[in-house]
Order: C-alpha cells, then structure tokens, then sequence
C-alpha cells in the first residue's frame, strides 16, 4: 500500500487515528483478519444494573403518562406527582421479575433515607424527566440529582478528609463539553485573556494544547513536565514554573492521560506550597479516570476553593455515547471573587452580557454564568443537560452509592489488571517496581 503518510502530521492524533483505522479495515478484510481499535478512549464493558434499572423505569414512566391522557393514537399526558412513589412500588411489585427491578425496589427507600428526598417529589422528578417533555429546571442541574450527583462526586473524586461546603455542579454533555463551556466562560468573564499564559501538566489529553492555540483564545503556555523516571510525578523544578505571576491558571488531567498515573500526596502537598504564595492561581483538573483508583484525591478535594473540577461518566460505566460529565466549583471560589474585583469598565460589559438575566448580574456566579455561556446567554432559557441524560446520571451515581462493598469498582479494576498482565506478558517483557 503505497501512501504518502507525511502530509498527515498536520492532522490532530485523533484525525490520525480515524485515518489508520480505515487502512486497518481494509487490510484486516483483504487478509481475513482482526485488528483491535485501542484509539478511543471507552471501555468495552458496561455498568448494566443501572441500564437495567433505566430502561424499566421507562416503561412505569409511560403508564404514568398513559394514567393521566391515553389517546387512542398514541398521545399521553404528564407524569403527576401525588401519590406516584406509592405507584411505583406498587408497579415493581407485579414485575417485580423483570431486569431492574430489585434495583429500584432498593434505589427509591435508599436515597429517600440518604438525602431526605420526599418520595413523590424524587420519584416524579425521575418520571418527568424520562419522559422528557420539559426543558431542564433548574437548567443548570435537576434539585435531586444535584444532591446525589455531588454526594458521588465526593466519593469519586474528593477522598478525605472531605471538603467543607458545597459545591455546585452543572450537568453537561461529557467531559469534552465542560471543557469547551469552561473555556468559553474563563474567556467571556475576562478571567483569561488572549495572551495570558498558562500551564499545562504533560504528558496531557492533546485537544488541551490545540485549544490554547486557536484564534478563540489565543493563549500562550508553559509546559510542567512529569517524569516518566519519577514515576510521572512532578519534580520541584516543574511545579516552581508556576510560581511565575504571569502563569494564570494550571490545567491538569489527573490521573494523568496518557501515563494513567494518579497525584502523589507529595505532589498535591507541592501544589499547596505554590498556592500559599499564588492563591490568586487558577487549577482546572479533568479527573475522568479518577474512579479507577481506590481512595482517589482530586485537587477539587484539596484546594476547593482555587479548582474547577471536570468530571465524566464515561469511562468508569462504559458511557461515553451517553455524554454524561460535570463542571462542579464550589460555593467559595476565586472565580466569583476575581469576576467582582474587575474595574468598572469590564464589569459594564459584564452587566450588559448577563443584564438580561438577573436584575443584579452582578451577583451571578461564576458556574451561572457558564450555563448562560454555554447556551451564548440569550438562549439561556434552553440550557442544561436533556432530562433522560440526567435520569441515567442519577441511576449510575446511585448504583455506585449504594454498591458499599464496592464490588463494581473491583470488578472494573481486575479487568484492567487481567488486561495489563496479559498485555505485558504478550509483549515478554518485564516492568518494574
């Protein structure tokens, strides 16, 4: 196969990619082969008790719908709430053999005790929103969800101690999502500037460094290096690069991508130091991978106040063509303080970009503004992540809430173990401590 390949190094890895998988396709159906495609970043497994769960509670959604209008063409009307988590159990009790609903029968008392939820409310929230009629409200994220999302959140990502407070979380399609809304934001909010600079930890997920280059932002960067030979921590000379006042913010992806090496306490404590001299430094962390480490600390969870945390679904429940991720920051941040100490000028601006939407926007936050951005303000009215996206949201949060011997977060962890041994031993290598 004569190609000339050279012309394709301007073309983004994962364009490459694309373009190597059809000279696969076709050279695996030439020689009646198999190839395996490892350029996608989903697992091949999938969490299926929450699907099982979701796909049932659908169809008790669609007799609720059918109790209020049933049509003889197929129209039904909305879910009502009175009396409907008395339905439900009553539902499960009669199908009480179909895939899912041992799962319900548990998931509805568990968070009813958990959060305090008022059953019905929780309970209708799912079945209008499965069914999917309305626009998100609140369009940032729905008030049960938010609540056992963020209690998730702090499993999956905060460790301990837990942070104090609360942090507000918007729901969003994926991770690649909450990057191009976050920024968005950090650009409109005058937060950062064409030709600021930033840091980026690297080894690192490439769009990162291709998004700092385009006209949109026109950022300049420093790279902060993590040694292979330091096991992809960050050495003292690396972390004191953001000691310089000009580096604005630090953007991270933890555990590390492509080296799947999570922060050392030493490290996060590094990062501590810097921050006591810079707490004016922003961290942005995409800790997607986070879950696939027993105990996980995000700096969302150490430095609550300085992080933006981004968070997907995708690779830990086998989701990623379901776009499930969070942009969470919490109550206390620099954000909304560095947005309230902007001079009069940019503030005006500010006022006239969001005047449409508060009678004080100036006392919208940060994470509010990211929403109204996400949806270019003036369709701010339309935002949030669809309803049925955010019932699935709920049911694998819960899934893993609930799982307290945590027996699904070992099963995923033996795969990937299983697979690393069986790849080293492929390769006949040996690897070291």
């Amino acid at each position: 196969m004569d190609i000339n390949l050279k012309q394709y190094e301007k073309l983004g890895p994962f364009e490459i990619k694309d373009f190597v998988a059809k000279l696969a396709t076709k050279s695996a159906q030439e020689n009646s082969l198999s190839y395996l495609n490892a350029g996608r970043g989903n697992p091949n497994w999938v969490a299926t008790e929450p699907r099982d769960a979701f796909f049932l509670f659908g169809q008790f959604a669609v007799t609720e719908s059918k109790r209020v209008l049933d049509l003889p063409p197929g129209v039904g009307g909305m879910p009502k709430a009175k009396g409907i988590a008395g339905r439900l159990e009553t539902w499960l009790n009669k199908h009480d053999d179909m895939p899912g609903a041992s799962f319900l029968q548990a998931m509805v008392p568990w968070a009813v005790k958990k959060f305090g939820f008022d059953p019905d409310k929780f309970v209708h929230e799912l079945a209008d929103s499965i069914i999917g009629d309305h626009y998100p409200v609140p369009d940032r994220m729905l008030v049960h969800n938010e609540q056992v999302v963020h209690e998730y959140l702090l499993w999956a990502m905060c460790g301990n101690p837990r942070p104090k407070g609360t942090y507000k979380i918007y729901a969003v399609e994926g991770g690649t999502a909450a990057m191009c809304y976050t920024f968005k934001s950090l650009k409109s909010n005058r937060i950062l500037n064409p030709g600021d600079t930033i840091a980026l930890g690297v080894p690192i997920f490439t769009p990162y460094l291709e998004m700092a280059h385009l006209e949109d932002y026109d950022l300049h960067f420093v790279e902060v290096h993590a040694k292979q030979e330091q096991k992809f921590q960050y050495p003292d000379e690396e972390i004191k690069k953001l000691l310089d006042p000009k580096v604005k913010a630090f953007f991270i992806v933890n555990p590390g991508n492509p080296f799947a090496v999570a922060l050392s306490p030493e490290t996060i404590k590094q990062i501590g130091a810097v921050l006591k001299k810079r707490p004016d430094l922003i961290l942005l962390t995409d800790d997607v991978y986070g879950t696939f480490v027993p105990g996980f600390r995000s700096l969302m969870g150490e430095f609550p106040r300085n992080t933006l945390g981004v968070y997907s679904y995708s690779k830990y429940f086998g989701c990623t063509g379901w776009r499930l991720g969070t942009i969470a920051i919490h109550e206390d941040n620099i954000f909304d303080e560095m947005i309230a100490k902007h001079p009069e000028s940019i503030t005006k601006k500010l006022d006239k970009r969001y005047g449409t939407l508060t009678l004080e926007p100036r006392k919208l936050a940060f994470i509010d503004r990211i929403v109204a951005d996400s949806r270019d303000v003036a369709l701010n009215h339309t935002a949030g992540l669809s309803l049925p996206q955010q019932v699935m949201m709920s049911m694998f949060s819960l899934s893993e809430l609930m799982d307290a011997k945590k027996d699904y977060q070992k099963a995923c962890l033996g795969i990937c173990k299983k697979r690393v041994e069986a790849t080293i031993e492929g390769l006949d290598i040996e690897v070291g401590p």
